[in-house]
């Protein structure tokens, strides 16, 4: 067993702590801007109705949406309220409780994005 099977440096007696993902130390971590990136894509958000795996319950599902994950919570909340319905924001995909396509697709149109309805 090797110090890379534990998990890596955890404290420096020349910097301090070390952030266990990028190895770099707690104060210069660049997980957080990582985190923060943009995921690339064709900028095309696509809206699709699933109900594989929820016990045949409809989800209308966001994803491709090009902005960053706190930016990604918030229209997720806007689109729950809209809708009147719950959901969740994981993984960079918005889920939205329920069929909800028509009115999501208008609702991101309203704001400048390129929409396509996928699936079905």
């Amino acid at each position: 067993m090797s110090l890379g099977d534990l998990g890596g440096l955890v404290y420096s007696t020349e910097a301090g702590r070390m952030c266990p993902d990028c190895r770099h130390p707690v104060a210069q971590c660049v997980c957080k801007a990582l985190a923060k990136a943009v995921p690339a894509g064709d900028g095309v958000v696509r809206v699709s109705r699933e109900t594989k795996g929820r016990g045949g319950k409809a989800v209308t599902v966001v994803k491709g949406v090009p902005v960053d994950a706190d930016a990604l919570v918030a229209l997720g909340k806007q689109l729950k309220a809209a809708c009147g319905s719950g959901g969740t924001v994981k993984d960079g995909v918005i889920e939205v409780q329920g069929d909800h396509c028509t009115a999501v697709i208008a609702l991101l149109q309203k704001q400048g994005h390129t929409v396509k309805r996928a699936g079905g």
